[in-house]
């Protein structure tokens, strides 16, 4: 069973609930223990159940992931994959040429734009293709 908590100030742009939460127990009539995340560990996980919402599934709450090749130390390499789009930045006296790269392990709407000579300084293989 699944609950969301009710949680921080009320403001127009604030979440007025967070979660969702696994419930753990029930706490005599109307009180619920719930399982938090480390960033709310300090805050006291027995809630009334006027602070808590019923969770409704939704398909779009499912992560999708790709595996990602961790090394010793916890930490991951990004990569470029490829070029998705070229431009051009124009300034006064200069125009400098630009191209929108797709990262490993990184969505498509985290796309960067970088200069060009710079990729191909660092990654020459992009510009083979």
């Amino acid at each position: 069973m699944k609950g969301v908590m009710r949680f921080g100030k009320r403001g127009k742009l604030s979440p007025r609930f967070i979660g969702p939460f696994e419930i753990l127990d029930r706490v005599g009539q109307v009180a619920y223990r719930l399982a938090l995340p480390a960033v709310l560990a300090e805050t006291h996980n027995v809630f009334h159940i006027s602070m808590l919402r019923k969770y409704v599934s939704d398909p779009s709450h499912v992560l999708n992931y790709e595996r990602m090749e961790l090394k010793q130390d916890l930490s991951y390499e990004v990569r470029p994959v490829r070029i998705i789009e070229r431009g051009t930045k124009e300034l006064r006296s200069k125009s400098i040429p630009l191209v929108k790269v797709l990262w490993s392990n990184r969505s498509e709407r985290e796309a960067t734009w970088e200069m060009e000579g710079d990729m191909k300084e660092q990654y020459p293989e992009l510009f083979d293709k």
